[in-house]
């Protein structure tokens, strides 16, 4: 079957040739009844030596896909900037979570407020009364706290 990110088969991409599958070997088909030993050698080196367009076009078609798809998953990112200041919830981990209250137990903590900007999407955070907490946050684990 033809990838979707490369249009090929991955046997003709290796072996320059489409497969025949075992239904065909035992069959009578029409590629079977007409074969040509002659012709086929001849039709094989000519495939042979267009095996590398046939590659480059795949890895073109492999190109444009993972294109296609990052510019589809960047649509889907929200951009979180905070500022130092700003007063964030953060998400609640397996960890931290109350297994007590089991699934209604709440999935964000907060409000805590942002001490540094790191960059690249990291934060200090701090509770609201001073205490620092111990690691980094990233921006996917945070979200604004609209008093």
């Amino acid at each position: 079957t033809p990838q979707s990110s490369t249009k090929e088969t991955p046997f003709r991409l290796t072996y320059g040739t489409d497969a025949m599958i075992p239904v065909e070997v035992g069959e009578p088909s029409l590629r079977r009844t007409r074969f040509d030993e002659d012709a086929n050698e001849e039709a094989l080196n000519i495939e042979l030596d267009l095996i590398d367009e046939v590659r480059d076009q795949a890895l073109i078609n492999m190109e444009a896909c993972r294109t296609r798809l990052a510019r589809k998953m960047r649509t889907k990112v929200k951009p979180r900037e905070f500022q130092a200041g700003d007063l964030v919830w953060r998400v609640t981990g397996e960890a931290r979570r109350d297994k007590a209250q089991g699934k209604l137990a709440p999935n964000w903590d907060g409000p805590f407020r942002i001490m540094h900007n790191l960059k690249n999407g990291a934060y200090k955070l701090e509770e609201l009364t001073g205490k620092a907490i111990p690691r980094t946050w990233n921006a996917t684990h945070l979200k604004h706290y609209f008093s």
